[in-house]
């Protein structure tokens, strides 16, 4: 029995926004979030919050806030078509760009509150271990603990430079994009 290419078409697409919008909670991102974005991708054209409420049967609320997100993320943009009074929105579609945009966006805020927790830690220990009216082994543990966390800004200084190499694109020199239609 032949398969209807349109349901061929259908299925096939539906098993990448599956794929997707499971995977988008690697990124702190919602099933129906990466739903959405997958919708966005593969559609022809701009849609709207209408349309995009009646293919996946959300409200159109929860639509405005999964969009909202998503253009928070940089992974969709409003445009503008000449004529159309409602407001359209477009997935990005250069998925180099998405994963620079979306790793930046969630590791900047963490190395730097990281960094400044370890920091403020390690004036404290430091205060700690030059104080002689403790216990030497409260001593030698902060000391210990000074040195475990001079290695925790050493890797976050690490991870710093790496998300300044995905935002300088200066990763492709060391890691190419690739064109699968080779």
């Amino acid at each position: 029995m032949e398969v209807d290419p349109k349901e061929q078409l259908d299925l096939a697409k539906e098993r990448v926004i599956d794929t997707i919008a499971h995977n988008m909670n690697l990124y702190g991102i919602t099933d129906s979030v990466g739903r959405l974005f997958g919708l966005l991708f593969f559609s022809n054209s701009p849609m709207t919050l209408d349309e995009m409420k009646d293919e996946l049967g959300m409200s159109k609320t929860s639509m405005s806030t999964s969009v909202r997100n998503l253009m928070d993320l940089k992974m969709v943009d409003k445009v503008w078509k000449k004529g159309v009074r409602k407001d359209l929105y477009q997935a990005e579609e250069d998925w180099y760009q998405t994963f620079i945009d979306l790793f930046t966006i969630k590791w900047r805020p963490a190395i730097s509150m990281n960094v400044s927790s370890i920091e403020k830690s390690m004036k404290e220990l430091k205060i700690l271990v030059k104080r002689e009216d403790i216990d030497a082994d409260i001593r030698e543990e902060a000391q210990q603990l000074i040195e475990k966390l001079y290695s925790c800004l050493a890797y976050y200084r690490w991870l710093s430079k790496l998300v300044d190499s995905f935002e300088s694109h200066e990763i492709f020199e060391f890691i190419p994009r690739y064109d699968e239609k080779q």
